[in-house]
């Protein structure tokens, strides 16, 4: 019996991901082989990997991370997705208070985007199965080995920004990426330039000069991998005196950008609205922290990365370095 549709194209697809909520969408098509953007961002990843800059988040260096074929064999499309997370509270001044990075204010992000990355792959497999396609998917919201920043800008987001983040130009860097990788191939979107032009303010502000040059990041460095990824009893000592009561990761970068300081707009999503203990946490409450206070005040949130012990060693580390 012949299908009794046509295959998703892509601007239904688009219609589609912007109707479930996602702010942007764009797809990036993959070649038989790799084609010399994602060559260079494989060559890039490769020699991040070879200096050191992952710390000892040794899932970086999963090959798959530089083959996105392995991820999904047989893989012709990208369907690429953004949300905008910006609420305009500020950080508190007080010093009796600790930093927690904007992206995790209000709702684990990961929850929110793949609620509707879920739906926009039932969808995609149906609309193609009507019309006579069995097709494959595999979704990811930084969960998987996928250069997401990278295909991010093949498919018209945006561009990987000198500080290793995503700049929109609708939303700046406040801006949380999803994908869901396919064997449907779908009409690709152009590319977006990047636009940091000669601006360094990123470079220049890192307190820890965690960003050694445009585009590298070391995590040794950054006070976001410390607060978040560093696993260790203690933080290292070159970097307790740069905390300045940043306790889960940093906005530092973010702050300075000229781009998210013209187009930071308020997020329309409720998810992202900000949970009131995490805009300006009580130092004293983070550095007894208990198992139990824990599990209660970090349900649903990507802030339950960072276990009991890591907030107690970050939240004493900002309150040693406290100023007389």
């Amino acid at each position: 019996m012949a299908a009794s549709a046509t295959p998703p194209d892509r601007q239904s697809v688009i219609d589609y991901a912007l109707g479930l909520g996602f702010h942007l969408a764009g797809i990036a098509s993959v070649p038989e082989s790799p084609s010399d953007p994602e060559a260079r961002a494989v060559a890039h990843l490769q020699t991040w990997l070879k200096q050191g800059h992952q710390a000892d988040m040794a899932w970086m260096a999963n090959p798959k991370r530089q083959d996105i074929r392995q991820v999904l064999p047989g893989a012709r499309s990208l369907i690429c997705v953004a949300l905008n997370y910006y609420t305009p509270q500020t950080h508190s001044p007080d010093p009796r208070h600790g930093k927690i990075a904007r992206y995790a204010w209000g709702r684990d992000y990961h929850r929110v985007l793949h609620k509707r990355l879920k739906a926009l792959a039932g969808w995609l497999t149906a609309a193609a199965l009507e019309a006579g396609q069995v097709i494959q998917v595999r979704y990811y919201a930084d969960t998987g080995p996928v250069q997401d920043k990278a295909w991010a800008q093949q498919a018209g987001l945006g561009w990987v920004a000198k500080n290793g983040n995503f700049i929109t130009r609708q939303y700046g860097s406040w801006v949380v990426l999803g994908e869901l990788v396919t064997t449907l191939a779908l009409a690709p979107d152009p590319p977006h330039a990047a636009h940091c032009g000669t601006c360094t303010r990123c470079l220049e502000a890192c307190p820890t000069r965690a960003i050694p040059q445009p585009y590298v990041v070391d995590a040794n460095r950054c006070l976001a991998y410390h607060t978040i990824e560093n696993r260790a009893e203690t933080l290292p000592p070159e970097i307790v005196p740069h905390l300045n009561n940043w306790v889960a990761g940093c906005d530092i970068c973010q702050d300075v950008c000229p781009w998210n300081q013209r187009f930071a707009q308020p997020t329309t999503l409720e998810e992202f609205q900000p949970y009131p203990e995490n805009v300006a946490p009580n130092l004293v409450d983070l550095a007894t922290l208990s198992e139990a206070e824990w599990d209660d005040r970090f349900r649903a949130s990507a802030l339950r990365r960072i276990k009991p012990a890591m907030w107690r060693r970050n939240a004493q580390a900002a309150q040693a370095n406290q100023p007389d």
